[in-house]
């Protein structure tokens, strides 16, 4: 079985996953390192009120803290329609390299939290793409772009992101990563309904049109995946709300990544582990695999 399974891998490699490495080869995407982006957003009232029937945090009024990540419901892709390929993202070019390979995920993150923004302030984020690897592993071609993100309130820097990308090839069947189990004694577990109304409404605040989180037969049909999948930026921030609201501190930092997708069907769980700094935490199924990794570590 195990000999079938790399034989198909090496299939993969050498057929549909043969023309994106040569595609690559040619493109030189040193020359996007040090490219550089600014935009300017406001959290309102209206979208804190969104964010909140959504996330679940209280909804607050202008002048009040944003919740921790809701940046992210802030900063959107505000392309036109007419702009967005198959897979609802944005057609290649622009700020991001054009990378010629089929599938594009939000791998994962680091943040560091300086000072709060405000709920109705205008917010400038200033972008820059630190580095692009390139690889070639069992699945095929991948490249890795790593951008920095500087988010101000009026000039005075409240938050520092760094944001991972991976473009691969998508597959002719869904094969599962490598499963990592969940804990078996954690210190916080917390259920989570995962429904397809939710991953709808995710996709809304946060304007993001890729099809696997809302369109079945596309997920299932064209990307291979059984099911819809839950949105890794959904899954941070529930697991940062759940960690804040377990150990009623404030968080300094936080990173994340995702292992193993999850889906719309799982009985997805929050599991965290209390540390010497922070927590260490992880989405998944009871008794059953990880699906994103996360770390907190408090504010002193």
């Amino acid at each position: 079985m195990i000999y079938i399974f790399y034989i198909y891998k090496l299939y993969v490699l050498l057929t549909g996953g043969l023309e994106n490495v040569q595609t690559m080869l040619k493109t030189d995407f040193t020359q996007w390192i040090g490219r550089t982006h600014q935009d300017y957003a406001v959290f309102g009232e209206s979208a804190a009120v969104r964010h909140a029937a959504t996330i679940g945090f209280d909804a607050g009024q202008a002048g009040d803290v944003m919740p921790l990540l809701s940046h992210w419901c802030a900063f959107t892709p505000n392309v036109d329609t007419t702009e967005l390929s198959n897979d609802g993202h944005p057609k290649l070019g622009g700020f991001l390299p054009p990378v010629h390979l089929e599938r594009r995920m939000w791998a994962g993150g680091t943040l560091t939290f300086h000072a709060p923004l405000h709920i109705g302030a205008r917010l400038t984020r200033r972008s820059e793409i630190k580095s692009i690897t390139e690889k070639v592993g069992v699945i095929g071609p991948m490249l890795f772009v790593s951008v920095a993100h500087a988010i101000f309130e009026d000039d005075w820097l409240c938050v520092e992101e760094t944001q991972d990308i991976v473009y691969l090839n998508i597959p002719q069947v869904f094969v599962p990563p490598k499963s990592k189990p969940v804990p078996s004694k954690p210190d916080m577990i917390e259920a989570v309904t995962v429904t397809e109304p939710l991953l709808f409404r995710f996709s809304a605040i946060t304007f993001n049109a890729h099809r696997i989180h809302y369109d079945l037969p596309y997920a299932q049909s064209v990307e291979k995946y059984p099911g819809l999948v839950v949105h890794g930026p959904l899954q941070a921030m529930l697991l940062l709300r759940a960690a804040m609201g377990h150990s009623g501190r404030d968080v300094r930092k936080f990173q994340f990544r995702g292992i193993h997708p999850m889906f719309h069907f799982d009985d997805m769980h929050l599991f965290g582990e209390t540390t010497e700094d922070g927590m260490k935490l992880c989405t998944g199924l009871v008794d059953g695999h990880q699906g994103m990794q996360a770390n907190t570590i408090w504010e002193e």
